[in-house]
């Protein structure tokens, strides 16, 4: 290699990743031959610098697979162990944000990520999805069931059962000692019917127009509405008008971890039209879940990067507590709390880190008198369904393994984090039966609202 070609790889290193649109209306990204000649370039790579060995288990698998092959090289494995590594990767995009020296502007152009999403795409597309796979990513059909009263105490109760959860394991291959969401038929969108956002008059502060829209998310209409009951309460003791969108489909995160884009499109559809009309109309966009946020700030503009109306909701959505975190900094958040929270073991969510906006969870509960917040800056395994699947619990389990005992050793009076779902495989690894509380419901306890 000659030393400008050094000098170019160097400095393309240094500087700040540039993602690139996903080009995922080419007919070349779902060619089966290209994409596996892309595999073996990026695995080869990947190979040579091994920094993300402790990240999921998708590099384990990779390094693993070359050190025991004939060749003690990538070209040693076959496809086969493409589709584990493929397998094992649920797109948190920490390799991308926090490890790889390649990403683009780097002339290797490395996203892992990406390439995962695109041989999940082909796959998608040809037919090599389970049933499973397709049923626990449908969040709003599974919801609208499960929500129906009656059905939702079936539901829970089912889910509980051991008997019933064996039966489920080998059915759609849901592993048993995974922790299942409870579903409401009392959802957030029901116990919202009717009312009106509070009548006073939005205060900007900072890039917040100081009344907004909330994006209440499947999960959180359907599986943990109190975390959606409470953010209204915080966000209105703050005064900040909020309202619900007027409807509103699953952001399609669960969709794109399958390689379903043509129904992450759909979806995309749905949503843009009525949030772009909000923020049109002087609302900002807040979701109560990491993966919601960034789906909306991040994926959907890379896979439609010429949408006006997808990069006018970007750039208009937030994070609940970066929201709070921006007011703050204005002298526009109340800092009136009536109770301390002591000590708060507190997890970023995989999610939430790959927004860069800091960890403003922490940020904001420290400002609570005789509180202190241990933040936890680790992967916690679940990725939303990756956890409950069979085949891959007990890894997801292994992966979660530091981040509990992490939370374990701080012996906190709560622990906590941004993601619902991480909050509750942090309670299946500590099966202790003490259950995590929202960073948003901490704030209300902290307020005594």
């Amino acid at each position: 290699m000659t030393i400008t070609a050094n000098k170019v790889l160097a400095e393309g290193s240094l500087q700040a990743p540039e993602r690139e649109p996903l080009e995922w209306k080419k007919p070349w990204f779902y060619d089966e031959d290209a994409l596996t000649d892309e595999l073996d370039r990026v695995f080869d790579i990947c190979h040579g610098c091994r920094r993300c060995f402790n990240l999921c288990n998708a590099f384990p698998t990779l390094f693993n697979a070359i050190d025991a092959s004939e060749t003690l090289e990538p070209d040693g494995i076959g496809k086969n162990v493409h589709r584990l590594v493929v397998d094992h990767c649920y797109l948190c995009d920490m390799c991308y944000m926090t490890k790889c020296p390649y990403v683009p502007p780097h002339p290797w152009k490395i996203d892992f990520p990406h390439l995962m999403l695109r041989a999940k795409a082909v796959r998608f597309k040809n037919g090599e999805v389970k049933v499973r796979d397709r049923l626990l990513t449908s969040t709003d059909m599974v919801g609208k069931l499960a929500g129906i009263p009656v059905v939702a105490q079936v539901v829970n109760a089912a889910n509980k059962s051991g008997v019933m959860r064996k039966v489920l394991d080998k059915a759609l291959g849901v592993h048993p000692d995974a922790l299942l969401p409870e579903y409401h038929s009392d959802t957030l969108r029901r116990r919202t019917a009717g009312r009106t956002p509070d009548g006073r008059a939005a205060v900007p502060a900072g890039r917040t127009r100081g009344r907004v829209a909330l994006f209440a998310t499947c999960y959180g209409n359907y599986n943990e509405p109190q975390i959606g009951a409470d953010l209204i309460a915080v966000y209105e003791h703050n005064g900040i008008p909020v309202r619900l969108a007027e409807k509103e489909r699953c952001c399609g995160m669960p969709k794109l971890e399958v390689g379903d884009l043509d129904a992450v499109a759909r979806a995309k559809e749905a949503n843009i039209p009525v949030l772009a009309g909000l923020v049109d109309d002087g609302w900002d966009i807040v979701a109560p879940v990491p993966s919601c946020v960034l789906m909306f700030r991040n994926e959907l503009p890379l896979m439609f990067p010429d949408d006006p109306e997808v990069a006018k909701v970007a750039k208009a959505i937030f994070d609940p507590f970066e929201y709070l975190w921006l007011r703050h900094k204005d002298g526009r958040l109340m800092t009136d709390f009536k109770q301390a929270l002591g000590a708060v073991a507190y997890h970023a969510a995989c999610h939430l880190r790959a927004q860069n906006i800091g960890l403003r969870a922490r940020d904001v509960l420290s400002l609570v008198p005789d509180t202190t917040i241990e933040a936890i800056e680790r992967c916690s395994g679940h990725d939303g369904t990756y956890a409950v699947k069979s085949e891959f619990h007990e890894i997801s389990m292994k992966i979660a393994r530091p981040v509990v005992n992490r939370v374990q050793q701080a012996d906190p009076d709560y622990y906590s984090s941004d993601c619902p779902m991480a909050g509750h495989q942090i309670e299946n690894g500590l099966r202790n039966g003490m259950k995590p509380t929202h960073p948003m419901s901490l704030l209300r306890l902290a307020y005594g609202v």
